[in-house]
């Protein structure tokens, strides 16, 4: 079984956004406790695994490393080594795509420090 950490900034995150939504949402984050090999891969850097989750007509991104799933915002992204990343419409899914890429490169030249 994996284990999903969805971070307070992105819960509020999506609780402000989709309101009575929210509980249907984090549960659907939560399945991936029990089926961690859910979500549609869209890229990996080095043994990171980039895969979006759908619902309705947002995305929600995360970094799988095998043995955990975590959420995170992006900004928390950089202050911690691998967590969750981000969510999008369907208008700008390719750019949040292209920023994940670019922060793990990052955090993968200097090193895992």
């Amino acid at each position: 079984m994996a284990k999903v950490i969805i971070t307070e900034h992105l819960e509020e995150l999506i609780n402000r956004k989709f309101k009575q939504e929210s509980i249907t949402i984090l549960s659907l984050l939560c399945t991936l406790e029990e089926q961690p090999k859910k979500g549609k891969e869209v890229g990996h850097v080095g043994n990171i695994v980039v895969k979006e989750i759908k619902y309705d007509k947002f995305r929600f991104y995360f970094v799988s490393d095998r043995h955990a799933i975590k959420f995170l915002s992006a900004q928390e992204l950089k202050d911690i080594l691998i967590k969750f990343v981000a969510m999008s419409g369907k208008k700008d899914q390719q750019k949040v795509i292209d920023e994940i890429k670019h922060i793990l490169r990052m955090v993968e030249d200097e090193g895992f420090k």
